[in-house]
């Protein structure tokens, strides 16, 4: 396998995921502006989507988006590791959680590093952004150590990657103490090492 990445990006998540399942692959670092791999490949080519991350299979198929490519290694390599079986109300439960990181913190965060934003649709995405990681927050507050208690999961490597955007951008994420605690215990993780440290 294949994996189609961009340092710090949104494809650190399926790169934590590849490394958490001890699965053969290999990298391809993409340019961002102009949409070349590293090894010379005209990224639109491959995937005229444009952005990280796609996972190419050794058939030679083709994944897109960061939810679909974890669960398809999860459901694939491993079942029941990182993400309750298909089916179960528990994988629903894991999918709730996804699509709320994807859409509703993924995707505000994606406004912030936008440079021609305007400071008051700024301030809107940032006022956002605290409304919704104030339920993460308090999701966590129990004690639970990850999102769906006791486990790390797909949800976890997906959280870890987007709460790093804060540095990137100027959200404050250390008004959410509980969120802060969750992202070193993510860390620690010897496979996230190997990760960030893949990636640079």
């Amino acid at each position: 396998m294949k994996l189609f990445y961009s340092p710090s990006s949104c494809s650190l998540s399926p790169h934590i995921v590849l490394r958490e399942l001890n699965l053969a692959f290999t990298l391809d670092r993409v340019d961002p502006a102009t949409k070349r791999t590293e090894s010379g490949a005209d990224y639109l080519a491959i995937n005229p989507k444009g952005y990280v991350p796609a996972l190419e299979l050794d058939d030679g198929e083709l994944l897109t988006e960061g939810p679909a490519i974890t669960q398809y290694l999860v459901d694939n390599y491993a079942p029941g590791t990182l993400a309750p079986l298909s089916g179960t109300i528990e994988r629903a439960r894991l999918n709730s959680h996804l699509s709320y990181i994807a859409t509703e913190l993924h995707k505000t965060f994606g406004r912030l590093f936008d440079p021609a934003l305007a400071p008051n649709a700024r301030s809107a995405a940032m006022d956002y952004l605290t409304r919704r990681f104030a339920f993460i927050e308090q999701l966590l507050s129990d004690g639970r150590p990850f999102i769906t208690g006791a486990d790390f999961s797909l949800a976890d490597a997906y959280l870890f990657v987007i709460q790093r955007w804060g540095s990137f951008t100027g959200f404050d994420i250390s008004q959410f103490p509980n969120v802060v605690a969750h992202a070193g215990r993510v860390m620690a993780r010897p496979a996230v090492q190997l990760a960030l440290d893949a990636e640079k």
